[in-house]
C-alpha cells in the first residue's frame, strides 16, 4: 500500500542501464556470497601471527606446531598448521633424499632403502592429534549450524503468524522480541543463509506495513534505521579510499552482515534509494577487487613462465662429459644454484603450482638418476681405493713408534703423498680410516717434533758450552803437542755443534794456530794436528759428505801438485848447462822441492783417511 496518492511514473530501461544493473546486482551477490561464507566461519577469525616457518629446522617446525595446539583453538590454525606442513615435508623430503642418495652411492638398492626419524614420528603423532580435533570440531559444527537454521525458520513462522494474528497493543513488543532471538541465533549453513535472510527480511518488511495501526513506533524505526543505513553507506563510499583491497573487501563484508543482521528495513519511499547506494559503493569495492586479482593472475604466470624454465634448464643439463666425482660434485653444485633460482621466484597458490612442480620434479630427478648411476658404478673403484688405503693405514700404524727418524721420516711423508693420490672410498669407511691414518701420522710426528725440540735443547747447550772454551782457549796455556790433543779431545767431547753455529769451528781453529804457530814443531806436524781436529769433528758430527768432499779435494791437490813439480823438472832439463850456482837453477830446485814438501803433507793428509773406518 502506497503511503500517498501520488501515481508512479515509470521511464523507460535503457539496455545501458539493464547491463549496469545487473553488473551491480551481480557484484552485491558475490559479497554477499563471501558474507554467507564468513559468518559460518564466525569461530575461525582469530588471527595468529604467521611465523617464518621457512627459515626453521625440523625440531623447531615441531616445537612450533605442539605451541599452536596448545595454545588456540583448533578452528584457528589452518593457516599456520598448512603453513608449518609446507616447510615440514619441503625440509624432511630433501633430508629423505640425501640420505636416500646415500644409501645408492654405497651400493644399495633403491627398494631396500628405509629411513626413520624421531623427529618425524613425533611430527606424525602431532598431525594426527591435529587433524583428529579439526574433524571433531567440524562435525560438532555442522551440528550446530542446521541446528541453528531450524531456530532460525522457527522465527520466521513465528513472525508470520504474528503478522497473521496481530494485536495492535502486543504486536510490537513481540516483535522486538522475535528480532533478539534471531540477532542471538549463531550461524547457519552457507548455503542456506542469504535464502534464510531474505525470507525473514520479507517477512519483516509485511510487519513494518502493518505497523499503521502503531505509526509512532514504525516511524521511529524507520528513521532511525535509516540513519544507521546511511551511515553504512558512507562507510562503503569511503571504502574507495582505502589502498589495500582486501582490507577494503573485508570491511564490505561486515558492512553487508551489519546491513543485514543488525539494522531492520527504512520507510518504502527510502528503499529503492539507500539499497541503490550501498549496491553501487559495493560494486566499486568488488570492481576494484576483480582487478586486483587480474593482476595477481598476470603476476603468476610471470611466474610460472619464470619456474617453468628453470625446470628446462635442469632438464637440458648435460652431464655427458662428467667424468669424476670432482665433476658431479660441480654439477651437484651448480644445479642447487638452479634449485635455489627455481624457489626464490616465488611461492604459488596450489592449484595453479602443482603442474608446475610436477615438471620441476621429472627435471631433478634426471639429473639425480645420472648421478646416482655414476656413483654405482663408482663403487668398485672406491673398494679398489679403500684396500689401497687400509694398506697405507697399516703401514703408518706399523711405523708410528719406529725410532728409525731418518728412515721412517721419509716413509711417513711418502705414504701421506701417496694418500693424497688415492680417490674416494665408500662414505660408511671414510670417516674411521682417515681417523686411524691421521691419528698414526700425528703419532709418530708428534714424537719427532718432541725429539728435534729435545735435540734443540741439547743443541743450544752445546753452542754455549763451545762459545765458552773458545775464549778460554785464547788465554790458555799451551806448550807441548800433549797439551795439544787434549784441548782437541775436550773439544770433540763437548758436542756437535748445529749447522747454523759452526763457525764456531772457525774460532777455535784460530785461536789454535795463534798457539800452535808457537810450538817447537815441524810444519808438517803443525798442519796434521790442525787437519786431525777439524777431520775429527767431522767425524764427531757424522758429516760424511765432508769427509768425502774432503778427500776428493786432497786428492785434486796431490794431482795438481805433481803436475807443478813435473812443470819445473821439464824446465830445469832446459838449463841442463848451467851450473848449480846459477841462481836460475836454484830457484827452479827451491821451488821443486816446496812442492815435494806439500805432496808429503797431502798425501800423509790423504793416508789419514784413508785408515778411517766410516
Amino acid at each position: 500500500m502506497l503511503e500517498n496518492n501520488e501515481e508512479k511514473v515509470e521511464k523507460p530501461i535503457t539496455e545501458e542501464q539493464t547491463k549496469t544493473s545487473k553488473e551491480t546486482e551481480n557484484a552485491v551477490n558475490e559479497v554477499e556470497n563471501e558474507v554467507a561464507n564468513e559468518s559460518e566461519k564466525a569461530d575461525e577469525k582469530h588471527e595468529i601471527p604467521m611465523l617464518d616457518y621457512a627459515s626453521m629446522e625440523l625440531e623447531k617446525l615441531v616445537d612450533e606446531l605442539k605451541k599452536l595446539l596448545k595454545a588456540h583453538p583448533i578452528q584457528q590454525l589452518k593457516s599456520n598448521v598448512d603453513a608449518i606442513k609446507t616447510a615440514f615435508n619441503s625440509k624432511f623430503g630433501a633430508l629423505l633424499a640425501k640420505k636416500k642418495e646415500a644409501f645408492l652411492a654405497d651400493g644399495g638398492n633403491s627398494i631396500d632403502f628405509q629411513f626413520s626419524s624421531p623427529v618425524k614420528t613425533e611430527y606424525n603423532k602431532l598431525l594426527g592429534e591435529y587433524k583428529a580435533k579439526r574433524d571433531a570440531y567440524y562435525s560438532q559444527l555442522e551440528k550446530q549450524l542446521k541446528e541453528n537454521l531450524e531456530r532460525r525458520n522457527n522465527l520466521i513462522e513465528e513472525l508470520k503468524a504474528l503478522i497473521k494474528d496481530a494485536d495492535p497493543k502486543t504486536m510490537y513488543n513481540d516483535f522486538q522480541e522475535i528480532q533478539n532471538r534471531w540477532k542471538s541465533v549463531g550461524a547457519v549453513p552457507k548455503t542456506k543463509y542469504n535464502d534464510t535472510w531474505r525470507t525473514y527480511h520479507h517477512h519483516v518488511e509485511r510487519f513494518y506495513d502493518l505497523l499503521h495501526l502503531n505509526k509512532d513506533f514504525r516511524e521511529l524505526d524507520f528513521k532511525h534505521n535509516l540513519e544507521e543505513k546511511l551511515r553504512l553507506i558512507e562507510r562503503a563510499e569511503a571504502l574507495s579510499d582505502v589502498e589495500d583491497v582486501n582490507v577494503a573487501f573485508k570491511e564490505l563484508q561486515e558492512l553487508h552482515r551489519m546491513w543485514k543482521e543488525d539494522i531492520g528495513p527504512v520507510s518504502r519511499e527510502h528503499r529503492e534509494d539507500v539499497w541503490g547506494r550501498f549496491s553501487e559503493a559495493t560494486k566499486k569495492i568488488h570492481d576494484r577487487r576483480h582487478q586486483h586479482y587480474r593482476e595477481l593472475k598476470s603476476k603468476h604466470q610471470e611466474m610460472i613462465d619464470a619456474k617453468l624454465a628453470v625446470a628446462a634448464e635442469i632438464n637440458a643439463y648435460d652431464t655427458s662429459n662428467n667424468k669424476t666425482h670432482n665433476d658431479w660434485q660441480k654439477s651437484i653444485v651448480e644445479i642447487e644454484k638452479l634449485r635455489k633460482k627455481y624457489f626464490d621466484i616465488g611461492k604459488l597458490p596450489y592449484s595453479k603450482s602443482e603442474a608446475v612442480w610436477q615438471e620441476f620434479k621429472a627435471a631433478t630427478k634426471k639429473f639425480n638418476s645420472a648421478k646416482n648411476a655414476f656413483y654405482k658404478h663408482e663403487k668398485s673403484a672406491q673398494n679398489e681405493n679403500l684396500r689401497k688405503k687400509m694398506e697405507l693405514v697399516e703401514l703408518a700404524e706399523s711405523l708410528k713408534d719406529s725410532e728409525d727418524w731418518s728412515e721412517t721420516t721419509n716413509t711417513m711423508k711418502r705414504i701421506q703423498a701417496d694418500w693424497k693420490k688415492i680417490g674416494h672410498v665408500p662414505r660408511k669407511f671414510s670417516d674411521d680410516i682417515w681417523k686411524r691414518f691421521k691419528n698414526a701420522c700425528n703419532h709418530y710426528f708428534d714424537r719427532l717434533h718432541a725429539r728435534k725440540n729435545e735435540e734443540n735443547k741439547e743443541q743450544l747447550a752445546v753452542v754455549e758450552a763451545k762459545k765458552e772454551f773458545v775464549e778460554q782457549i785464547k788465554t790458555a796455556e799451551i806448550s807441548t803437542e800433549e797439551d795439544v790433543e787434549k784441548i782437541l779431545a775436550d773439544w770433540r767431547a763437548l758436542g756437535a755443534l748445529p749447522r747454523n753455529a759452526r763457525y764456531l769451528d772457525e774460532k777455535f781453529n784460530k785461536a789454535m794456530d795463534a798457539h800452535l804457530d808457537k810450538l817447537d814443531m815441524s810444519r808438517i806436524d803443525i798442519e796434521m794436528m790442525k787437519f786431525k781436529g777439524v777431520v775429527d769433528t767431522y767425524l764427531a758430527q757424522e758429516d760424511y759428505r765432508k769427509l768425502d768432499s774432503e778427500q776428493f779435494f786432497i786428492r785434486k791437490k796431490i794431482d795438481e801438485t805433481v803436475r807443478e813439480m813435473q812443470q819445473l823438472e821439464n824446465n830445469l832439463s832446459f838449463i841442463s848447462n848451467a851450473t848449480e850456482d846459477n841462481p836460475l837453477v836454484q830457484n827452479v830446485r827451491k821451488g821443486i822441492q816446496e812442492f815435494k814438501d806439500q805432496l808429503d803433507l797431502w798425501q800423509e793428509k790423504l793416508d789419514y783417511l784413508k785408515r778411517l773406518d766410516y
